[in-house]
């Protein structure tokens, strides 16, 4: 949010200027996504292939996920991947964003579940499927 902040005052003619100030938060691969996700595992010392059982996916699935040798058009799939790794409302949106999908957005009843769940720190699949059903919002898992 901060560089975006910054980038909602900014001239055309500042942009070098910005982009020089932030190169260690710029993205610089082609796999922003992939790179976010390991990145983000390190950081809170969770293993890959922990955050695939977790999100009750195969572990080569998995792999293939974050590698991007595999896309999936089920944001569901990356909202369990962001949940198993334990990612807070903000890391989830850039997570989305980062795989080309649309952050969570308080409107939507099914991503106010998610919301609530994430701000809660309820991260297992399965507890954040009740939240779901409780509240006659389609699950996670069939």
């Amino acid at each position: 949010m901060r560089l975006r902040a910054e980038l909602a005052a900014l001239r055309p003619e500042e942009l070098a200027g910005f982009l020089s100030r932030n190169a260690n938060d710029l993205v610089r691969s082609g796999h922003p996504f992939a790179d976010y996700m390991r990145e983000k595992c390190k950081e809170k010392g969770i293993l890959q292939q922990d955050v695939f059982l977790a999100a009750d996916l195969p572990e080569r699935y998995g792999y293939k996920l974050i590698s991007m040798q595999k896309h999936t058009t089920q944001r569901d799939t990356i909202l369990r991947l962001c949940l198993a790794a334990r990612f807070d409302l903000n890391e989830t949106d850039e997570a989305l964003i980062l795989y080309g999908m649309a952050p969570l957005y308080a409107r939507i009843p099914r991503d106010a579940a998610f919301i609530v769940a994430i701000r809660n720190r309820v991260y297992d699949i399965h507890d954040v499927d009740a939240i779901l059903r409780e509240n006659d919002l389609p699950p996670f898992l069939t």
